[in-house]
């Protein structure tokens, strides 16, 4: 059996509907103590979606801002709906804002790789609407790999 994209993707609308119907239904079957044990439950819910946003972050603070090993890959990895922690988490690092958007997005972020090819990830509301992959040039590509004079002894 497969669930629909949006069960798959998370839904605040679903949640927070899943939130009270577990407060409603601890106070039919257990009066305050159910509704206690309800709320603790959600917020037990909350902290653990903290801890993973934070952890993504740790990880991604640690690299280079706006690097990825290569912009091919993580091209291929990012699909759209997807959520702006999924691109950071597949990426493994924090992205460099664009000051003008793509049409259709309200904000675009990119990442480029040791060959100076570039990802650009359009976003709207939190979630991917567009990614394109823009190659370096051929001649800039080169020279970027090119290693450095060797230089005779002196």
């Amino acid at each position: 059996m497969t669930l629909p994209r949006f069960l798959l993707q998370g839904s605040a609308l679903i949640g927070w509907g899943l939130a009270v119907a577990a407060i409603a239904i601890g106070y039919t079957l257990y009066g305050w103590a159910g509704v206690f044990l309800a709320f603790t439950m959600i917020v037990f819910w909350l902290l653990l979606q903290f801890s993973r946003a934070l952890r993504v972050m740790r990880a991604a603070a640690t690299n280079p801002v706006a690097s990825v090993d290569s912009a091919l890959m993580a091209h291929t990895r990012i699909e759209r709906g997807m959520k702006m922690l999924a691109v950071l988490r597949q990426t493994k690092s924090l992205g460099q804002r664009l000051p003008h958007p793509s049409p259709g997005a309200q904000e675009s972020w990119e990442w480029r790789d040791r060959g100076g090819d570039a990802l650009v990830v359009d976003f709207a509301r939190g979630r991917c609407v567009g990614v394109s992959l823009v190659r370096a040039s051929t001649s800039e590509a080169q020279s970027a790999q090119a290693p450095p004079p060797v230089l005779p002894p002196a």
